[in-house]
């Protein structure tokens, strides 16, 4: 385990709080973060850029809204429940089908309306949010994965700013700018969890 440690370290990859300090923090002004740690404003203000973003099928802000979700889905087979103020993926609720009047998790747990409705008003009262403040519920299209990216592999590459990313036919699929030229860079591919150099 420590050989593998020490590897990716000669390799250039940095642990999540070096890579947060050294690439995102100088990079994002601090007087910005509000804009990002809404939701529902960066949906805005990526609209207004023109960038694509999930549907959205509805916001619900209040306790006596949150029976609403079910019209909100209604016709729609899968969805997405989450935080419009949540962090680290916590209060995600990923709905990957329907089974009559149940609503299927991605682990293939079923959950009644009245579940779903409960995780919602969870969502509201602030259980996910950042410094547990009552919050909004954004439902939403659920986004999947598109079958090109079934043969992609992720890189870590410490000669990129952005040291993950999706590569496909040897071909990075984001839009990573070197940060140091070299001739051979020293990559380490993640294959379905695993971790080896290049």
């Amino acid at each position: 385990m420590l050989n593998r440690i020490r590897k990716l370290k000669e390799a250039g990859v940095v642990g999540i709080n070096n890579r947060n300090r050294g690439y995102i923090m100088p990079r994002n002004p601090r007087h910005l973060y509000s804009r990002v740690d809404d939701k529902v404003e960066t949906k805005r203000l990526a609209i207004a850029a023109g960038i694509a973003v999930p549907e959205l099928y509805g916001l619900i802000h209040a306790v006596r809204e949150a029976k609403d979700f079910a019209r909100m889905v209604e016709g729609r087979t899968d969805f997405v429940v989450k935080p419009a103020h949540g962090s680290g993926g916590k209060g995600i609720l990923v709905i990957t089908e329907r089974r009559r009047d149940m609503y299927i998790k991605g682990d293939g747990h079923a959950l009644s309306a009245a579940e779903v409705q409960h995780h919602i008003e969870n969502v509201l009262g602030g259980v996910y949010s950042l410094g547990g403040q009552p919050d909004q519920a954004i439902i939403e299209y659920r986004v999947k994965f598109d079958r090109v990216f079934e043969q992609s592999v992720i890189v870590v590459c410490p000669t990129f700013v952005c040291w993950c990313t999706a590569v496909y036919r040897r071909w990075p699929c984001c839009g990573c700018r070197p940060a140091v030229q070299t001739a051979a860079p020293t990559c380490i591919k993640v294959r379905w969890a695993r971790v080896s150099i290049c």
